[in-house]
């Protein structure tokens, strides 16, 4: 059975500065779907023109740039991490190879071999988010993931993570102790009774 080898991280993009190349209908879901969960998102979108719809999210968020031109390799610079969703394969290839030779992590729009990150299904309640991945293979599936575990967690889970903190806060003794503590307290959690 093949074996899903990716990386599950989450990223501070607020701390962090974003390319997106391309003002379409695919540009508009990738910057909806990233200010969704990272609402201040350091982005700027580059394309000689944009859906209104894109406009209209941009301008709600004043960490989102847009520049209307199209994409040159100097736009490169100070990047952490690219998308490429762009309606010209050759010009998102093109953006791939430029962020490879600068060691950039670049994803390019519906291409898995040219992704180095996929953007998964998210499901976010409160302090709690949970990443869904299926390594390329099926977006719809990692959407109806996303809906049953959005439906399954409860909206009042980001309580019990608060109130774990503070408990934590008061935790006296090692690394170790407190550990051994926190998963006494929380192994109810795991048992269906």
């Amino acid at each position: 059975m093949e074996r899903n080898e990716l990386y599950p991280i989450f990223l501070k993009l607020h701390n962090l500065n974003v390319l997106i190349v391309g003002g379409g209908n695919v540009g508009l879901e990738k910057l909806s779907f990233m200010l969704k969960s990272s609402p201040n998102a350091n982005v700027e979108v580059v394309a000689p023109k944009f859906l209104p719809e894109l406009e209209s999210l941009a301008a709600k968020h004043p960490s989102v740039q847009l520049t209307y031109r199209k994409f040159n390799r100097w736009m490169l610079r100070k990047r952490h991490m690219v998308i490429a969703c762009t309606d010209d394969l050759k010009v998102n290839k093109r953006i791939y190879d430029l962020s490879r030779k600068r060691y950039l992590i670049c994803n390019i729009a519906d291409t898995p071999p040219l992704c180095d990150y996929y953007l998964g299904g998210i499901v976010t309640k409160g302090n709690v988010k949970i990443a869904i991945s299926t390594n390329g293979k099926s977006p719809t599936t990692a959407k109806r993931l996303r809906e049953f575990f959005e439906e399954i967690i409860p909206d009042d889970i980001n309580k019990m993570v608060e109130n774990l903190n503070e408990y934590r806060k008061t935790l006296k003794g090692n690394f170790e102790e407190k550990v051994q503590k926190m998963n006494e307290i929380t192994e109810a959690l795991k048992n269906k009774e």
